[in-house]
């Protein structure tokens, strides 16, 4: 993968040059550059990641009604955990009574 020096858009092949399509700037292309670049055949699966248990650690209890059926409960301990990629945060509730887990929507 390529991208453009002058706009930092993705860039694609056209014969034997890099062309950007935002900026129209072109780039001969490198076969050692382009040998070295990794393929996602080529790249390692380090398996899906670890999964927080809102029991465990720091947690903080607050009022939040359980979504099992059998369960009247309004208390709920909650732990904010960071989503993969990092993109945002997600709060894991784990109820006081019956331990049924689930996530904020």
């Amino acid at each position: 993968m390529q991208f453009c020096d002058r706009c930092g858009s993705m860039m694609h092949t056209a014969g034997d040059t890099w062309v950007c399509r935002s900026c129209e700037n072109e780039v001969q292309r490198d076969s050692n550059a382009e040998a070295a670049m990794a393929l996602q055949e080529g790249q390692q699966d380090d398996g899906a990641p670890a999964v927080a248990d809102a029991t465990q650690g720091p947690t903080e209890t607050m009022e939040e009604p359980c979504p099992a059926d059998d369960c009247d409960s309004d208390r709920a301990n909650y732990e904010m955990i960071p989503k993969p990629g990092g993109s945002y945060e997600v709060r894991l509730f784990t109820c006081v009574e019956c331990g049924h887990k689930w996530r904020e929507s």
